[in-house]
């Protein structure tokens, strides 16, 4: 049976090189259960171009949840790691909605 109720998107806010902030809707949350590190899919909501780039940050969340730090992943080795998850999860949500 179908769910009628929409979810929200999750907005999250991340400044520039400049310090503007720009908006950007998260796609994907998961946990590596190995090391226990988290890691959040983002995409710009306003883009000029025709294809959505998905952004990739390992992130942290204070005791109440409410407050992100981002961090940029600069190892290759947990960058692959990071993108054959997400392709793994991606690829069980198309078979769960087909």
């Amino acid at each position: 049976m179908a769910d009628d109720q929409t979810m929200e998107p999750e907005i999250i806010y991340i400044p520039d090189e400049e310090g503007n902030e720009e908006e950007f809707e998260v796609v994907m949350k998961f946990e590596v259960e190995d090391s226990g590190a988290k890691y959040l899919m983002v995409v710009p909501t306003e883009s000029d171009d025709e294809t959505d780039e998905v952004y990739a940050f390992r992130y942290e969340e204070d005791e109440n949840g409410e407050e992100l730090k981002l961090y940029t992943i600069e190892d290759e080795e947990e960058w692959n790691m990071v993108e054959e998850t997400f392709n793994t999860l991606l690829e069980q949500e198309d078979e769960e909605d087909a």
